[in-house]
């Protein structure tokens, strides 16, 4: 049985990896290739009380996080917010030296800042699957001068002006990494059309079935699980190929259907918004005139004039 161990503390990770005290309590950088795990850690599930932005090469094995397996054997970023659960497993095997860097904070850092909401706003901390980032060495280079800026920057005196500009470094970091993000959508076009077919597919099945009278409209958590996606990495691929999120494409999908029924066949408004998983016949006609700036009857009717 695996075994979940918590990190409550950067100076508790520091501890448990053989690393000497942070130099704040509340932030820190360090080189991956100082970073030790013992024996007694193998096998192990974690859970940090921080955030953890890394950059690792060569790491020796894969780190499972949600569904999902990575090799690192090229510059990867990978993004952890607390409360969330991964897993490493070490290759006994393994060569090569592990290089890169570790941005630790605690959420107590954030305090009285802009980054204590907005950093729940960076989807990327919520991809539990299919959410490593793979990094030119360009961008690799761009990601460690603002790094290297971090460090330097709680490694000196610390005065009133020291919080703010970490912050802004932070803010850039992660600024960087969305810019790179999206770009990884894009040239990665094979697979995450493959994505987009599996979701038509699965809507499709699911809008053909008597699925929406039994179970309702899906919600997005159900679609992404059925893709072995998390929702935010569901959504954040289909508002780049799409210009959707995955509820808005789950609508689309809705009022496909509704539009084939009401010019397809006889029944009421009503009947048809049962048949489409609504409890209410006026929830189902807000929707579809808020989306289509006609009412279910006044469509019927206008394309039954044309």
């Amino acid at each position: 049985m695996t075994t979940i161990q918590r990190i409550k503390t950067i100076s508790e990770f520091h501890r448990t990896r053989s690393l000497p005290p942070p130099e704040h309590p509340l932030i820190s950088v360090v080189n991956f290739a100082d970073v030790r795990l013992t024996q007694d850690h193998q096998g192990n599930s974690w859970v940090y009380d921080f955030y953890s932005i890394s950059l690792k090469r060569n790491i020796g094995g894969k780190i499972r996080y949600g569904q999902q397996a990575y090799d690192f054997d090229e510059g990867i970023m990978f993004f952890i917010a607390p409360g969330q659960v991964f897993s490493i497993e070490r290759d006994a095997d393994a060569r090569g030296e592990r290089s890169g860097w570790m941005l630790m904070i605690h959420p107590d850092f954030f305090w009285n800042t802009t980054l204590a909401k907005s950093i729940k706003q960076y989807e990327y901390f919520g991809y539990t699957t299919h959410e490593a980032l793979f990094v030119s060495q360009k961008e690799e280079g761009t990601l460690k001068g603002i790094i290297e800026n971090i460090r330097q920057e709680y490694h000196a005196n610390i005065d009133k002006y020291s919080q703010n500009i970490i912050i802004s470094q932070i803010e850039t970091l992660l600024n960087y990494s969305e810019r790179f993000y999206n770009r990884q959508f894009l040239t990665r076009k094979k697979a995450n059309h493959q994505l987009l077919d599996r979701l038509e597919e699965k809507l499709t099945d699911y809008f053909n079935s008597d699925a929406l009278i039994s179970k309702g409209l899906p919600s997005v958590q159900d679609i992404a699980e059925a893709l072995n996606a998390s929702p935010k990495y569901l959504s954040s691929v289909l508002k780049v190929l799409t210009g959707q999120t995955a509820q808005q494409h789950i609508h689309e999908k809705l009022l496909d259907k509704a539009k084939e029924k009401l010019t397809t066949s006889e029944a009421s408004v009503s009947e048809i918004a049962y048949e489409l998983g609504f409890e209410h016949p006026q929830s189902f006609s807000k929707l579809f005139k808020t989306k289509t700036g006609l009412s279910p009857l006044e469509f019927r009717q206008s394309f039954q004039s044309n």
